[in-house]
């Protein structure tokens, strides 16, 4: 079974690698040394939990979680923190954080909110048939008939589940815009996630209809 992905934000050059390396029996780690790699990193991969440093120059750990958060990414964030206010805490949390640590921390403390985070947020092991194929979007994974299997992005999941669960309808991009994107994107993102859906999958695996909208397909 495959370690858990995890996304880890932190600037400091030499803290950074050392909680890869404590973190890494159980996780597998991909270190982000500044908000706008993170922001990248976090938006086109599939993560089963964030930590994030508070402190990040540029954008910093609070932008970041409500940027991720703004754009429909549910991953669980731990923050890490120097600053032990309450109300540096709550703005944390109230940015979109699931938890935080404050530094210096314990190492076997972290180990063990980061379990209580995956434990607490595992998804379903629900599928959701595509034709032959099925999806599992808490695993954001489309496997074929033949056992091919694709790993999608969270926002890819998302919208390809949308389509899934209710294949005998047409959707608007206006419909799929408000319900899954946020307010500022344009109808034009959902093209372009169609495009990447197609491009990873099948050209058959969403089907446009035409003068309506996008409607599940069946890849070949």
């Amino acid at each position: 079974m495959p370690l858990p992905a995890l996304l880890l934000v932190e600037d400091d050059p030499v803290l950074g690698p050392l909680i890869a390396e404590l973190l890494e029996p159980d996780y597998r780690v991909v270190l982000a040394a500044s908000g706008q790699e993170g922001l990248h990193r976090g938006l086109t991969g599939a993560w089963d939990v964030m930590v994030i440093d508070r402190g990040l120059p540029g954008l910093d750990g609070i932008g970041l979680i409500g940027a991720l958060r703004a754009k429909g990414i549910a991953t669980p964030i731990l923050i890490l923190t120097a600053l032990g206010d309450p109300d540096e805490k709550v703005r944390g949390l109230d940015a979109g954080a699931n938890d935080y640590v404050t530094k210096p921390f314990d190492a076997r403390e972290l180990a063990a909110r980061l379990r209580a985070l995956t434990r607490t947020f595992a998804p379903p092991q629900v599928t959701v048939p595509i034709g032959g194929w099925e999806l599992d979007p808490g695993a954001r994974l489309v496997r074929s008939l033949y056992g091919q299997t694709v790993t999608l992005t969270a926002k890819e999941a998302e919208l390809l589940a949308a389509l899934a669960t209710e294949p005998g309808r047409v959707f608007t991009r206006d419909e799929l815009l408000s319900r899954y994107f946020s307010p500022t994107d344009q109808p034009g993102v959902i093209d372009t996630y169609v495009h990447h859906l197609r491009r990873k999958i099948s050209k058959s695996v969403v089907r446009t209809v035409h003068g309506l909208g996008y409607q599940i397909g069946d890849p070949e």
